[in-house]
């Protein structure tokens, strides 16, 4: 029996802070699908950010993630957020991480819905790699950690509402795992890569949220995806390489066919406005413009001061035949999953020993739209909660048996894929920027009806538990939960756009809660910051 004091599933940052704060209590292991440095975080290009200085305060940033989340943040997370975060940001600056540096100063950002520079980078466009690999270095050199690639997990070994493990399968010996903790905290990330246009890896499809709600979790506002405004355009790819929101921090401009901001008349902040309002507005000047892209000029920028800060970004736009000096063709493409997982303040869900950290986590603190830069922050802050709310609990003295259930069947491997691609299609035609009640009708539909044949045959063919199948099955209800969230929010607000319901509502200033075998109920918001 393997058995951890700590499981962690995932190795973004949420899942590498926490390893690396659990180590000094007890045991770890870090399960991750592929290599432990293939995540979103890694990818993170923005920054951080963090209140340094003494011309910020906290208040200010709360106000900001208060604005952005379009009345749906919980106001206790994100003042635990704000406050507690330059506390994490000074910590592994004391460890030794270099962040970027202005005479002799920490070099701090704007970017949009941020009225303070308060945006720390490292490595000019590289931060999330730079921090992320910082704290690798950390784990790696960490005896009490033990870190397990090629791992998928399956689902969670629950028992009477507790988690004691988690079932897995290993990608490399191609068999089953039971693993058993006295902790599990899931970090595996959002659902973006779901969607055909993607910045995230190909593993971002959110299975962890499946496992959680199939485990009888709560699965909290999954109709806000965050699409990001501005990822390159390259003709015939459906990976787009981010072009991070910092680049318009720096001053670039948004153009339309004709050369014009057409950013100017729509918000006071302009091409620095909330991202949602950014991609929305980008999607239409497209659609006006018929090409499938706009223009984002740095041409009226010193160039120096774009290599200094992009370095990465000049790279990759030169590979593809673009020189960002002048200009660039950019367009939308799904980035971000703002709900997730329903969790309290310390990250732990209605299934008790089970936490989650990260993108997959709904602490509240997105609301119905993330604030640019404050997705590493909340790695850090709810990463570290979740383990000192752990220490509080004792260690597990009993575990039930589970049996082995699992054998991969090769056969299924391309009727996966299969599947991915109808599902990639369906989403970003029915439930993609601008959404219509007809097309989520459509959309639910098509995947119910595929979920309906697969349980069948799951079903008919009980005896046998085929890992694909499993897997196919987590993307229908990973779809399904995106579809429903979208069709019951009959209104516009933050990252869900609906055409036929331009307006915000405040009839619909609640949190939309789905769980496994109930219907889509909600839960009022709560604005106490002293709740």
């Amino acid at each position: 029996m393997k058995k951890y004091d700590y499981l962690i599933i995932g190795s973004g940052l949420a899942g590498v802070f926490a390893a690396h704060k659990a180590a000094p209590h007890g045991s770890v292991l870090v399960i991750t699908k592929k290599a432990i440095r293939d995540s979103n975080s890694y990818n993170a290009q923005g920054g951080i950010a963090a209140v340094i200085t003494i011309e910020d305060n906290p208040s200010m940033h709360f106000d900001d993630t208060i604005e952005a989340g379009r009345g749906l943040c919980e106001y206790k997370a994100v003042n635990l957020l704000v406050n507690e975060g330059p506390k994490r940001v000074r910590e592994v600056i004391d460890e030794g991480m270099k962040f970027d540096m202005e005479n002799g100063k920490l070099a701090l950002g704007l970017e949009g819905g941020h009225h303070k520079h308060r945006i720390l980078h490292a490595g000019g466009d590289s931060t999330g790699k730079w921090l992320t690999e910082f704290v690798i270095d950390r784990v790696l050199e960490d005896s009490r950690i033990t870190i397990q690639e090629n791992t998928s997990a399956i689902n969670f070994l629950i028992k009477n509402n507790i988690c004691y493990g988690v079932r897995c399968w290993n990608h490399e010996i191609h068999k089953e795992e039971l693993i058993y903790a006295n902790h599990v905290i899931l970090t595996s990330g959002g659902t973006s890569a779901l969607y055909s246009r993607t910045t995230n890896p190909e593993t971002t499809i959110g299975d962890g949220i499946a496992m959680a709600y199939s485990a009888g979790c709560k699965i909290m506002d999954m109709e806000f995806i965050q699409f990001h405004p501005t990822s390159l355009y390259i003709k015939d790819s459906s990976r787009a390489f981010l072009i991070s929101e910092a680049v318009r921090g720096e001053g670039a401009y948004l153009l339309n066919k004709a050369g014009e901001r057409f950013m100017l008349p729509i918000h006071p902040l302009a091409e620095l406005a909330p991202r949602d309002v950014v991609a929305r507005s980008i999607f239409k000047q497209m659609e006006a413009d018929q090409q499938p892209y706009v223009t984002l000029s740095l041409s009226h920028i010193n160039p120096e001061q774009i290599k200094k800060r992009f370095p990465t970004l000049l790279k990759v736009c030169s590979d593809n035949g673009y020189n960002m000096l002048d200009k660039i063709p950019v367009a939308p493409a799904a980035h971000y999953t703002v709900g997730g997982i329903e969790t309290d303040i310390n990250g732990l869900t209605s299934v008790k020993r089970l936490y989650v950290c990260g993108e997959a986590a709904a602490t509240g603190v997105m609301g119905a739209n993330r604030l640019a830069s404050n997705s590493l922050l909340e790695c850090l802050v709810y990463g570290n909660r979740s383990i000192e709310a752990s220490l509080k609990v004792e260690d597990l003295k009993d575990i039930p048996n589970f049996k082995k259930t699992m054998y991969q069947d090769e056969n299924n491997k391309q009727k996966y894929f299969h599947l991915k691609k109808d599902i990639a299609e369906i989403l970003r035609k029915y439930s993609g920027i601008i959404r219509v009640e007809e097309g989520l009708g459509i959309a639910l539909n098509a995947v119910r009806k595929e979920k309906d044949i697969l349980v069948s045959e799951i079903k008919a063919d009980a005896n046998k538990c085929e890992y694909y199948r499993e897997a196919e099955l987590k993307l229908l209800t990973l779809a399904e939960l995106l579809i429903r969230g979208a069709r019951f929010r009959k209104e516009s607000r933050g990252g869900h756009y609906r055409e036929d319901y331009p307006a915000t509502k405040d009839e619909y200033l609640l949190h939309s809660v789905q769980q496994k075998d109930k219907n889509l109920f909600t839960s009022v918001v709560n604005q106490n910051e002293e709740a």
